[in-house]
């Protein structure tokens, strides 16, 4: 008897990673911003899991899914965020929409990445992304309990503060040899066989992707949440492009870092269809070169796109901004079931 009650305690094996109390906070956590959108007369809205088209993003893999439709199996794509639905209805009621719900990437897990997550993804008409950026702040002042103040820090810059040298006009070569001199030479996808075609702009994207997330991310939002602004044109996805104050061409969006971790990613929405479907073929073509598989391109929304009045989005990582803001060190204790455990 007294050697089974000495007998440290262990968890069933069905048990949750997220104790009682953090579910509950996360309960009040996700009520707290649907009364945020409320109070802002932003409707809530629900799309589709499952769709016919998938994301185009050679860094994004979506889960596939097997289904029987009309009698006839087909593949469907279990969506990596509700943007393109969203914009659907957007083009259509043409009136501020949020949505809670549930996204999909396939081969993310660790402390910060599940396959399943859950996101919070809004859209506001005639906003700037400086309004968005507004809207933002306040959200997080709500959810922190306190006046929150951001710092704005363009690309261009944290990456000269942190690597040495400048993004968008460095050569190839610059870009790795300082790679190299940071011992990230074990990345290089440059000479991997599935990279030897890309272009030249390519491969510049893919070493400043590296050379950012490994020198300059952990960095950022330690001392004050952090926007970053003024992205490559090569991250412009469905955002839209413009010139910075040097005449160098960025993409209009922004990304929020708190304690290292992107918690956020905001597009000033491009309306145009035929230059999205651009986007989309050199993505599969890019896959093509990459060995991933061709995702079929969503017509809806090239369709919609046009129709699309000017708009800003964002989407949030609600398990990663409940993590940070609770001070929990990894997605398990903020989720029931990880991925594994599913």
């Amino acid at each position: 008897m007294s050697q089974a009650i000495n007998q440290p305690f262990s968890e069933p094996s069905y048990a949750p990673t997220m104790t009682l109390a953090m579910a509950q906070q996360r309960a009040q956590f996700i009520n707290a911003i649907r009364q945020f959108f409320t109070n802002r007369q932003v409707l809530e809205v629900q799309t589709p899991l499952l769709s016919q088209a998938g994301n185009t993003d050679t860094f994004l893999q979506s889960v596939a899914a097997q289904v029987t439709y009309q009698d006839k199996p087909c593949t469907y794509y279990l969506h990596t965020s509700p943007e393109f639905a969203m914009k659907r209805l957007l083009a259509s009621w043409q009136v501020p929409i949020y949505q809670i719900c549930p996204v999909f990437r396939d081969n993310e897990i660790g402390i910060r990445h599940n396959i399943e997550f859950t996101m919070l993804e809004w859209y506001q008409p005639s906003y700037s992304l400086d309004d968005m950026a507004a809207e933002l702040s306040e959200l997080l002042e709500t959810l922190y309990g306190h006046s929150v103040v951001m710092n704005h820090y363009r690309y261009v810059d944290a990456f000269m503060d942190f690597v040495g040298i400048h993004p968008l006009t460095a050569s190839l070569a610059a870009l790795q040899a300082v790679a190299e001199d940071k011992g990230l030479l074990g990345f290089d996808f440059n000479n991997a066989e599935s990279c030897a075609n890309d272009s030249e702009q390519d491969r510049r994207q893919s070493w400043l992707d590296l050379l950012f997330s490994h020198a300059v991310e952990p960095n950022l939002g330690h001392d004050l949440p952090t926007l970053i602004i003024e992205y490559p044109p090569a991250t412009a996805a469905l955002a839209k492009t413009a010139f910075d104050k040097d005449g160098n061409k960025i993409a209009e969006r922004f990304e929020l870092y708190i304690n290292g971790i992107e918690i956020a990613n905001a597009y000033d929405e491009l309306a145009d269809g035929q230059a999205l479907r651009k986007r989309f073929e050199q993505d599969n073509e890019l896959r093509q070169r990459h060995d991933l598989p061709q995702m079929p391109i969503d017509e809806h929304l090239l369709a919609a796109s046009d129709d699309l009045i000017p708009c800003s989005g964002i989407a949030v990582g609600i398990d990663r901004l409940f993590m940070v803001i609770t001070g929990a060190k990894s997605l398990e204790k903020v989720i029931p079931f990880p991925s594994g455990l599913a």
